[in-house]
């Protein structure tokens, strides 16, 4: 039985994702998603679920720095519908809100609805958490803006339902464990992350991506950052369409050593469905 580790409380949207992707496995949530990744680095946990992006906020934050340092691997992507409910107290009202808990990156996702009310907003560390918060309080005062299960969960009443600002509000998550179980190659679409250090030398981002575009290899991501307070060479996440082992890829990858100091594969893994459909 396969035990996925993830950052929130039960009845987040994480948590929807870990039972999507394993519904016979045990669940166990984790306050970070530091805490996540330690739980499958030191066995307590065989894979983690972690939000990378989100279609409305954007990336989420911190993330592009801990997949490269976590020693883990890429093994799986996920895209997970968000889907958000105002909800509150059993018998309150949405006339008697006056404050709206949740995760800072769903109150920027429901911005409309926050506007329309003119409620006062108090982040919580997490939109499922933001609902127990709520039905601990007991206040018709305070709501929450959470998914649908945590109302069942938590036994709030919903006020508003589905009060996200975009219908298409989409997460991807990916999954990751302790060995890099890749994905063969069959022809199947499939992704590949990777991590790279360029040299510190003139032009060397662009000479190291120019194999990307000279092979035909699309490139769906590309994430920068340094570490540490000095002036090194920045570091590069990147997610790429298709499997090292598909010419055009090996080319590309080829050149993009000869000018980088380190490149270090993340992950080869199949591409999610909703990759075709959108």
């Amino acid at each position: 039985m396969t035990t996925a580790a993830y950052q929130g409380e039960p009845g987040s949207n994480s948590a929807t994702a870990a039972r999507a992707l394993f519904p016979e496995g045990r669940e166990l949530p984790c306050t970070s998603f530091e805490q996540a990744l330690d739980a499958v680095t030191l066995g307590a946990a065989d894979v983690a679920v972690i939000p990378v992006d989100n279609s409305a906020a954007g990336r989420v934050a911190d993330v592009h720095h801990l997949l490269p340092e976590s020693g883990l691997f890429i093994v799986a992507e996920y895209f997970l519908a968000i889907r958000f409910d105002l909800m509150g107290v059993p018998g309150a009202t949405v006339d008697q809100v006056e404050c709206v808990r949740s995760h800072v990156h769903a109150l920027g996702q429901c911005r409309k609805i926050l506007r329309e009310g003119g409620w006062r907003t108090l982040v919580s560390d997490d939109t499922a958490g933001a609902a127990r918060e709520v039905a601990e309080l007991g206040d018709p005062r305070h709501a929450a803006l959470a998914p649908p299960a945590a109302a069942e969960l938590y036994g709030l009443d919903v006020l508003r339902p589905e009060v996200e600002d975009d219908p298409d509000n989409t997460t991807r998550f990916v999954v990751l464990s302790r060995d890099a179980a890749l994905a063969p190659h069959t022809g199947e679409p499939t992704m590949t992350s990777l991590f790279f250090c360029v040299r510190n030398i003139p032009s060397a981002l662009y000479k190291a991506l120019g194999g990307f575009a000279s092979s035909g290899v699309n490139l769906t991501k590309i994430e920068s950052y340094q570490i540490g307070a000095g002036l090194n060479a920045s570091r590069f996440y990147v997610e790429i369409e298709g499997h090292p082992d598909d010419e055009r890829v090996a080319l590309a990858l080829h050149e993009l050593r000869f000018f980088s100091s380190e490149v270090r594969i993340l992950g080869v893994y199949p591409a999610h469905p909703h990759r075709a459909e959108s």
